[in-house]
């Protein structure tokens, strides 16, 4: 597996997200939007506590799908954050995403969340299966989230 956690597109990737960037340029394009499809399966529930309850995420305007995000810190940004997403399932290039964001953030504290480059929508190899606009959704999922990892952690 070639390593593209730090490449000269820029600065390095935790390895979760490594991982998921290595899986997609291991494909061709139209296999790629197959495995985004595939990670849109696999967006994890949303805890009972925000089921049904938006009013408790923040929705993500960036996005064309109505997604909310919710991101759960500890008191410091050296605690491990957790980050919830509500998309719906008629939108499953935009529940690939949340699930791309979920996967490579998970079990990460604040402060690596906050150093994920901004590029990491960019990085996937999918501009030429999505349209620019998605892309800035994603983009928009991941400002929203170190926002509120800045936010949570300040309090």
């Amino acid at each position: 597996m070639a390593d593209t956690s730090s490449t000269e597109e820029g600065p390095a990737l935790p390895p979760a997200f490594t991982e998921i960037v290595d899986d997609f340029h291991a494909l061709t394009q139209k296999d790629r939007l197959e495995l985004l499809l595939e990670f849109s399966r696999e967006l994890p529930l949303l805890p009972a506590k925000y089921a049904g309850d938006h009013d408790a995420m923040e929705a993500v305007s960036e996005c064309q799908s109505p997604v909310f995000v919710k991101v759960e810190t500890g008191a410091t940004l050296d605690e491990p954050a957790h980050v919830y997403f509500d998309a719906p399932p008629e939108a499953p290039t935009t529940r690939g995403f949340a699930s791309i964001l979920a996967s490579g953030l998970e079990g990460l504290t604040g402060q690596e969340i906050l150093d994920v480059p901004d590029d990491v929508p960019h990085r996937l190899g999918l501009s030429e299966a999505v349209s620019p606009l998605r892309l800035r959704g994603m983009a928009g999922m991941l400002a929203r989230i170190k926002r509120q990892v800045r936010e949570g952690t300040a309090a």
